[in-house]
């Protein structure tokens, strides 16, 4: 039994992995200073209950019997847990390693890449394989709502097959550590790097697919990649000559249905993104020998990841949904999936980073605008800010005014509070509060707050 440490175990993805390393029977350890805030308790105690202990993030968690300590890229190298490895001679990893580590040792080993949709087809993939009693490990960026009842955070299902399914991250490069069984390619769009940078970043890690790989043939720039691999399967919502094409799309009360090979099934989501996301997991599961039916009619009860569109409750005949997009190609398909409703929407946009923002800010505002009725209002807050030396030369009032240039109703907020306030002030019967955004978890709890504010 190896004892090892996890330094920002709160977060999605190190917290995926310290539970994964205890399922396998090692002494895990973790700290992280948003639990030093008092923050993310929920989280501390089911890292707790499956038997992770947790220490203040001030040096006193590690001793000389440490065999590594984790560190996620969140934290600097100057916090007391990291000196402190660093004077007893522990290394110190990151989580991509131990992800790539991981992800070797398995014989079928799925990897799920993308700018958009990764965290809901590595989601559905898992799912079809768990349901088909095939024991996979799953490590997901976001918490699976099938799963919530399970000990732990339920970012991962624990399985101890011979399958594995991860997301592959592209904005830090780690993507290039991966040599899976199925390369999975959701989209190519803008979001952390151009779109030339993308291109090349894809292209390898398709030809670096053993057995094949699985390409969104109605995007462009992943349907260019198609020739990289010897066995490519396609799939599409636009496009019939794809070998997985999903038609006669219909948004109905709380998901959508669609008809694949003359058969019509349903989904316990919104939007037409998701019913092509559906397509991209049947068809990588159809290479590990799952027949496409069979899928289709596991996803009928899969229930989403959380902050995909996750409606948080109903007050007053107002509802109040929760969103993970931050990038033109999420914005504009959840504005098209909710769009698909009648009821006028109330968008809190919370845009994170100052370079992400220079780098995409106007094709987020054009999703947005593109989708908006006159009676629909985008309220933004100013830039959230992580930390560190960035320059600050863009904020959310440049946001604001390109908005409004093109007709969109736009409002500015200095802070989350005041706008929260104008949010409850201006909502009225049948509209849909809508708060988008990532990596901030304050975000959930601002919408569980209007909603008791509504009550």
């Amino acid at each position: 039994m190896k004892k090892i440490g996890f330094c920002a175990i709160a977060g999605s993805g190190m917290s995926a992995l310290a539970q994964v390393l205890k399922h396998q029977n090692n002494d895990i350890y973790g700290s992280d200073r948003s639990f030093d805030q008092g923050k993310e308790q929920k989280n501390k105690q089911a890292l707790e209950n499956i038997g992770i202990k947790i220490f203040p993030q001030d040096g006193s968690m590690l001793d000389k019997d440490f065999s590594v300590l984790y560190a996620s890229t969140a934290v600097e190298d100057t916090i007391p847990d990291i000196k402190r490895a660093k004077e007893l001679g522990i290394p110190v990893k990151r989580r991509s390693d131990l992800l790539a580590e991981i992800f070797a040792s398995y014989k079928y080993n799925i990897a799920v890449g993308g700018t958009s949709g990764k965290s809901t087809v590595t989601a559905m993939i898992g799912y079809i394989l768990d349901k088909a009693a095939m024991n996979p490990l799953v490590i997901n960026g976001a918490l699976l709502k099938n799963y919530e009842n399970n000990a732990g955070i339920p970012n991962i299902i624990w399985g101890n097959g011979e399958y594995c399914v991860i997301e592959a991250d592209e904005s830090d490069g780690s993507i290039e550590k991966y040599t899976p069984y199925i390369s999975v390619v959701n989209n190519i769009t803008l979001d952390h790097k151009s779109i030339d940078e993308l291109k090349d970043l894809f292209g390898d890690f398709i030809k670096r697919a053993k057995h094949g790989a699985v390409i969104n043939k109605d995007c462009e720039n992943s349907a260019d990649l198609s020739a990289l691999s010897p066995n490519t399967i396609t799939f599409s919502i636009k496009d019939n000559s794809a070998d997985f094409y999903a038609e006669n799309i219909t948004a109905v009360p709380n998901g959508t249905t669609y008809t694949f090979r003359n058969q019509t099934y349903s989904l316990n989501l919104i939007g037409k993104f998701n019913v092509l996301n559906a397509m991209c997991a049947i068809a990588c599961c159809s290479l590990l020998g799952i027949d496409a039916k069979v899928s289709c009619e596991i996803l009928q009860t899969f229930l989403g990841t959380k902050r995909r569109l996750e409606v948080l409750g109903v007050a007053d005949n107002i509802t109040v949904i929760d969103d993970f997009a931050h990038n033109p190609d999420k914005v504009n398909a959840s504005m098209s999936a909710l769009k698909s409703y009648s009821g006028r929407l109330l968008i809190m946009f919370q845009p994170h980073g100052f370079s992400p923002m220079r780098l995409m800010g106007k094709e987020i505002m054009d999703s947005f605008i593109q989708h908006m009725s006159p009676d629909d209002i985008l309220l933004i807050p100013e830039i959230y800010f992580a930390g560190g030396t960035v320059k600050r030369d863009i904020s959310s009032k440049d946001l604001v005014n390109y908005a409004r240039r093109h007709n969109a109703n736009a409002l500015f907020f200095e802070t989350r509070d005041t706008l929260k306030q104008h949010l409850l002030d201006i909502a009225r019967a049948g509209d849909r509060i809508v708060l988008m955004g990532a990596r901030d978890n304050s975000i959930t709890d601002m919408g569980f707050e209007i909603l008791e504010k509504l009550k």
